[in-house]
């Protein structure tokens, strides 16, 4: 599996669902598909919210390298399952290396074009590493081992078993799905939807990360092949939550208070290793479990540049009357929140106990 991936480089929650019993409704089938950089952190809370959500049969977690290297993110993600109690969930490694973008050839391009600040794995880390180490880890290490089955593989396997009704969410580099794709053509169309943290438009911040490079959001750009080839998939929906939306969330100290307020193992972990910052995965996430958390949204094409000049990943967009020469589908684009909402039931879902846990 390690050769493989080196090679291919709600309607509501539950608080506010009308009286009624849950087992009578059908719970949404999900593969987490993160970059599950750790301890804490988007990718752990966001996985921490859909195993929490009450709504939710979470079929396996896929890791992808990203924020950082795909065996440290598969350790600190286990160590997750086994905080929450959730150790019966499968953690599937994905791929270690985008599909064509290298560190050198990033190097190469900055020197023609200008620094790139941020490059998740390649430049963070405590302290920046190579692919196959592990620091240590600060919430400790698993005992449990990750599955022996390549992440795309196990994609394609699970939505030919439940067609057409696995949505797929994807917080990280879109690594793994492009490969399930060039694998399967037939693996976006036999799912139910693709959920997206990723993109930057033209975000209103004053950010100087966003400020600078308003089209270069990490997702997308740490694999742009990836990405250009899962949104000309054939998804029968895709909603995608861009930064534009995302810096509009704010982790803040008076939110991780409350959390540390809880005796809930994973609020106690979240609120131990969390730090202030934009809750991206986390708004992706809760809007999927809640869409009526966002109050306003539109229809675009999207495609991500792979032209190797100065515009390589930056994210491209058309308005829906103005559809370009090619084939990808409309997606659906949120623009605004309401955040009293979302704060609300974020604390809500970190709080409360894991459905099925098997911890102390």
């Amino acid at each position: 599996m390690k050769s493989i991936c080196a090679q291919i480089s709600v309607v509501c929650l539950l608080t506010f669902l009308p009286t009624g019993s849950l087992s009578s409704q059908q719970k949404r089938k999900v593969i987490i598909d993160e970059d599950g950089a750790g301890p804490g952190g988007t990718a752990m809370q966001a996985i921490t919210l859909l195993v929490n959500s009450p709504l939710t049969d979470v079929l396996g977690i896929t890791v992808v390298t990203g924020d950082e290297w795909r065996d440290e993110e598969v350790a600190h993600t286990l160590r997750l399952l086994e905080i929450t109690g959730r150790t019966g969930i499968p953690v599937v490694p994905g791929a270690v290396f985008p599909m064509a973008r290298t560190k050198e050839g990033t190097a190469n391009w900055e020197g023609r074009y200008g620094k790139v600040p941020y490059q998740g794995a390649w430049n963070y880390g405590q302290p920046v590493h190579g692919p196959w180490e592990i620091p240590a880890m600060p919430e400790g290490k698993p005992t449990i081992k990750p599955a022996t089955e390549d992440a795309p593989h196990f994609l394609i396997r699970v939505v030919r078993a439940y067609p057409h009704q696995v949505t797929i969410y994807a917080g990280g580099p879109l690594t793994n799905l492009a490969l399930a794709q060039a694998i399967d053509p037939q693996f976006a169309a036999l799912s139910r939807e693709l959920v997206v943290m990723g993109g930057s438009i033209h975000p209103q911040t004053n950010d100087p990360e966003f400020l600078a490079a308003p089209h270069r959001e990490f997702n997308f750009w740490m694999d742009p092949e990836a990405a250009h080839r899962v949104l000309r998939a054939p998804w029968p929906r895709i909603t995608v939550t861009t930064v534009d939306i995302s810096v509009k969330t704010r982790m803040t100290k008076g939110l991780i208070a409350q959390l540390a307020q809880s005796k809930n193992p994973a609020a106690q972990y979240a609120a131990r290793y969390e730090q202030e910052d934009y809750l991206w995965d986390e708004l992706a996430a809760l809007a999927w479990l809640d869409p009526t958390i966002i109050t306003r949204s539109t229809k675009l094409y999207m495609d991500v540049s792979t032209d190797p000049g100065p515009t390589y990943g930056d994210t491209l967009t058309w308005a829906s009357g103005q559809k370009p020469p090619t084939s990808e589908p409309l997606v659906n684009v949120q623009e605004d929140l309401d955040p009293a909402k979302f704060y609300r039931e974020f604390i809500d879902l970190m709080t409360r106990s894991t459905p099925h846990s098997n911890a102390n």
